[in-house]
C-alpha cells in the first residue's frame, strides 16, 4: 500500500499554510487546485484498485466459508448413509478449508482497512478541492483589490509629488507678484515725486513773473541803462 504513504502529505495538507508562503496567492491557488486535481485522479485509480482487492478477498472468504459449510453437509450425509470413509474425506477437506479461512480472513480485513483509508483520502481530497474552489473567487478578488490599492497608492504618491511641485511654483509666483507690486509702487512713488517737483518749479517761475517792480525801481533802472548805454 505505497499509495497511502505517497499521499500521506495530502491527508495532512494545510491550504492556508501553502497560501501564506506564496508570493502570488492568485497563481498559487490555481496551481494548488491543479495539483489536487492530479492527486485526486491518482487517488481515485488507486482507491478503485484497493476496493476491487477488498471485493476479491471478501469473495474468496465467502466462497471458503460456503465450501466449509458444504463439506460439513456432505460429511453429515455420508454418515447418515453409513459411509464413514466418505465422511472422513469430507471432514479432511473441511479442515484444510478451515485452516485457509484464517488466512483469507486476514487478507480481507487488511484489504478492507486499506480500502477505508483510501476512501477517507479520496473524501479528504474532494473536500479540499471543494473548499478551495469555493474560496478561489474570494481569494482572487482580494488579490485584485490589493493590486488596485497598490496602483492607487502609486497614483496618490505621484499626485502628492505634483501637488508639492505646484505648491512650490505657486509660492515662487507669489514672491514674483510681490516683487512686481513693489516695483510698481516704487515707480508710482517716483512719478509722484517727479510730478510734485515739476509743479513746484513752475509755481516758482510763475511767482517770479507775477511780482511787478515798483515805478521808482523802473525809473532807476532806465536811468542806469541810459548811463551805461544800454
Amino acid at each position: 500500500m505505497g499509495i497511502i504513504q505517497r499521499f500521506k502529505d495530502i491527508m495532512s495538507s494545510n491550504i492556508n499554510a501553502l497560501l501564506d508562503k506564496a508570493e502570488d496567492p492568485e497563481k498559487m491557488v490555481d496551481q494548488y487546485l491543479r495539483n489536487l486535481e492530479s492527486d485526486l485522479g491518482k487517488v481515485k485509480a488507486e482507491t478503485a484498485a484497493v476496493m476491487a482487492e477488498e471485493t476479491r478477498t471478501k469473495r474468496a472468504l465467502d466462497e471458503c466459508v460456503a465450501e466449509i459449510a458444504k463439506m460439513q453437509s456432505y460429511a453429515e450425509k455420508a454418515i447418515v448413509a453409513g459411509n464413514d470413509e466418505d465422511a472422513k474425506a469430507f471432514l479432511t477437506k473441511k479442515a484444510t478449508l478451515t485452516a485457509n479461512q484464517a488466512t483469507l480472513q486476514q487478507n480481507y480485513e487488511l484489504a478492507a482497512a486499506n480500502a477505508q483509508k483510501m476512501r477517507q483520502m479520496h473524501d479528504k481530497l474532494v473536500a479540499d478541492i471543494s473548499q478551495l474552489n469555493s474560496r478561489k473567487a474570494e481569494i482572487k478578488a482580494k488579490v485584485q483589490m490589493a493590486k488596485a490599492q497598490e496602483r492607487i497608492n502609486k497614483m496618490t504618491s505621484g499626485v502628492n509629488s505634483a501637488l508639492d511641485s505646484a505648491s512650490g511654483a505657486m509660492s515662487a509666483f507669489d514672491r514674483m507678484d510681490q516683487k512686481a507690486n513693489q516695483m510698481l509702487d516704487q515707480a508710482n512713488a517716483m512719478a509722484e515725486l517727479n510730478k510734485v517737483n515739476e509743479t513746484n518749479d513752475v509755481d516758482a517761475l510763475a511767482r517770479k513773473y507775477d511780482s511787478e517792480p515798483t515805478t521808482a525801481v523802473d525809473d532807476e533802472l532806465a536811468l542806469l541803462k541810459a548811463k551805461l548805454g544800454k
